[in-house]
Parts: structure tokens; C-alpha cells; sequence
């Protein structure tokens, strides 16, 4: 991943989730020329999404904590420490829709909500 997104405030990941995952990637594949690559994960394959060769992305289907919602797109921003900023954000006046979790391999990642309604994801890298 290149250095820069891994700066505090950088907005570094997109994420689709969605209910149809082929039918995204057909769309998005031939709307702006995105490749994709099969990652199994857990009880789901994620897919990565490749623009200009460089990974920029990925499509999943809607979890299960998150059933009912609509397919939607969400960015990750990138901060020093994913637990210190989900405090943070309380302390704001926004509220922690899903609490800091590990994504092995990847980094840990949390769901925010600021106090205007928005959700936003926080996530640290592992240092690799």
C-alpha cells in the first residue's frame, strides 16, 4: 500500500457492500475498467478491487450485523490507533456503530457514526 495512505487522516480504502457482488462487478468492471481479485475470507470471499493494476478497493455482500440495509458504498480512513479513536469520537459526540475489531492480516478497523447521522470507517494498518 503506498505510504501516504497509511498517514493519520488519509483516506486509504472503498468498500461496496452489496447484494449482488457479480452483478457489481460487472457494472464497475466495465464502467471504469476495474479488474478483480478473489480473496477468501472466513465465511465469505472479498474482492478486491484493482484499478491501473494498484489495489483501490473491494466489494463484499452486506454482513449479517448489517442485514436490511441497502447496498452501499463506504470509505476507510486511515488513524494512528483505531481504539483511541473510537473514544474519541464518543467524546465528540458521534457514536461507535461497530466497536475496533482485527481483520487479520489487515489491520484493526471500527464503524463511526459523527453526530450528524454519517458513517465513516477508522482502520490502523498492521506494520508489515
Amino acid at each position: 500500500m503506498d505510504e501516504r495512505l497509511l498517514k493519520h487522516g488519509s483516506i486509504s480504502w472503498s468498500e461496496l457492500m452489496t447484494t449482488d457482488e457479480e452483478g457489481a462487478k460487472v457494472f464497475y468492471g466495465k464502467m471504469f475498467g476495474w479488474q478483480f481479485e478473489a480473496m477468501p475470507m472466513n465465511d465469505m470471499t472479498y474482492q478486491v478491487i484493482r484499478s491501473a493494476g494498484d489495489e483501490a478497493g473491494g466489494i463484499m455482500p452486506i454482513p449479517s450485523q448489517a442485514e436490511g440495509h441497502p447496498p452501499t458504498w463506504g470509505i476507510y480512513v486511515t488513524v494512528d490507533n483505531v481504539d483511541e479513536s473510537a473514544k474519541l469520537a464518543m467524546e465528540l459526540g458521534g457514536k461507535i456503530h461497530l466497536p475496533p475489531t482485527d481483520i487479520p492480516g489487515v489491520g484493526r478497523f471500527a464503524m463511526i457514526q459523527d453526530p450528524q447521522g454519517a458513517f465513516i470507517s477508522i482502520i490502523t494498518y498492521e506494520k508489515k
